[in-house]
């Protein structure tokens, strides 16, 4: 016989709030690399100035590229502070 384990909620049902959010930045034709490098390295924590340049890059190869995961509300507040610095920004997804 198999047992159900429920994980613990860490928000009201339904909030959204827990779990691991994506901000996705996609790439564009009008940001530059030096642009989308500072910019990253400016407003996410734990993005160097040189990882900023290697996110740019897979932006630029792949299309867009995974720039942080966490909190819904820290999620929001990144990809506000990216948008509003002109980068292209995908839909928050929850992971």
């Amino acid at each position: 016989m198999s047992q159900t384990i429920e994980k613990p909620r860490v928000g009201p049902p339904g909030s959204g709030l827990g779990g691991h959010w994506r901000v996705i930045v996609r790439n564009d034709d009008h940001n530059t690399f030096d642009h989308v490098a500072q910019v990253l390295a400016r407003h996410v924590p734990g993005i160097s100035i040189d990882g900023g340049y290697r996110l740019a890059d897979t932006i630029h190869r792949s299309g867009l590229a995974i720039v942080w995961t966490g909190h819904r509300e820290a999620a929001e507040l990144y990809w506000d502070q990216l948008q509003d610095a002109g980068l292209t920004m995908a839909p928050l997804e929850q992971g």
